[in-house]
Parts: C-alpha cells; structure tokens; sequence
C-alpha cells in the first residue's frame, strides 16, 4: 500500500529514521501505527523455539506495514527489523482510521493490498507443503515475478540472498544453493555473477 505522503502528514504521520539491523516493533509489542516506507529494506521475520528464522516478507520504498493488524485489537506476530539505513512515515492508529473514514479510495486499496498478501501467504502455503525444495522455491520466484510486468523468460532479477530465500520458504542455505543448481541446469533459472535470474 502506498498512500500519498501529503495525506500522512496531513493525518499526524511523523518520519522516522532506523538504522541498518534495528528493530522497528517486536513480536507481541502492541499493534499501535501505519508504516510506509519511504527508503530501505525491511525484514517481517519471527524465531521458532530453537532459535531458526522464518521471514514472512521483505518490504520495500513505497511498501507498508503493520497495518493489517490495525482493524483488530492484537499483537504484532512478528517483528519488523530493517536490512539497511530506513525512512519511514508513522501514523498513529486512530489517525489511519480516521483518514480511511475520509478518504474512503484508500479503504479500497487497502482492501487490495491486504488480497495481495493473503494471496501471497496462500501461494507460500501451497510451496512450503511440499517436500520437495525446487518447488517451494519455484512458489517463491512465481510470486515475486508477478510484479514484474514482462513476459521475459529469465530476465527477472531476484534481489534476495540465498539465506533469505532460505528463510522465507523454510529451507536450510545449503539446500537452496543445490536446488538453485538443479533449478540452473534445468535452465530453469540463469545465474549471472552470482545473480539469479527468473
């Protein structure tokens, strides 16, 4: 979801600054703002009880977060942690939803954005079922492609790391680098300069 910064501002948005590595909220910290980013990478990542991490997404200039959670009196699930130096705009709860009553456009794109990431959890669902890794990671690359607006065989850049990619579809490093291989002598995918293109 990307609203007009005016309109944030015009609602209370404050900026806020993060540097590289810094938590923005944590798991079972109260669900309190709307954060759009303006610059950087941000990690939604939880730890499961032996310490592993799962990425849920990684987000973007011009992504939200947190604001689902917003319409239900809950806790975050997850933590949002930032993967370089990060600008964002907050905006207090009653604020977005007083903006949501007086902008009634952006209700509908929120809607939209929340479809896109059910759709999005229903096709890592779908992957992460499966035993086999070339799947999940196929789950994966369909997903992050489809906002991609050409039909270009292997001309899609996958901007994650191998660990990453790892840790969205629940798979160990190593496991990904072979099935990358695999998915590369299928000519499946191309890997230039350690590049992977889809």
């Amino acid at each position: 979801m990307n609203i007009d910064k005016d309109v944030l501002y015009s609602f209370g948005g404050e900026d806020k600054s993060y540097k590289k590595g810094e938590t923005i909220y944590s798991e079972d910290d109260h669900a309190l703002y709307y954060f759009q980013i303006v610059e950087g990478k941000v990690k939604l990542n939880s730890y499961d009880e032996d310490g592993k991490e799962f990425i849920h997404n990684i987000l973007g200039k011009n992504q939200s977060f947190g604001d689902s959670l917003l319409f239900i009196d809950k806790y975050y699930p997850m933590n949002a942690m930032c993967l370089s130096p990060t600008e964002v705009i907050r905006l207090p709860k009653n604020n977005f939803l007083e903006m949501l009553e007086k902008h009634p456009k952006y209700s509908v794109e929120m809607n939209a954005c929340l479809s896109q990431r059910l759709y999005f959890k229903s096709i890592m669902m779908q992957s992460i079922s499966s035993q086999n890794p070339m799947t999940r990671l196929k789950g994966l690359l369909d997903y992050l492609r489809s906002y991609y607006d050409s039909d270009c065989e292997q001309c899609f850049h996958i901007e994650l790391t191998r660990q990453q990619m790892a840790n969205l579809v629940g798979l160990r490093v190593e496991t990904v680098i072979r099935a990358l291989k695999k998915m590369e002598k299928e000519n499946k995918i191309k890997i230039e300069d350690r590049k992977i293109l889809y």
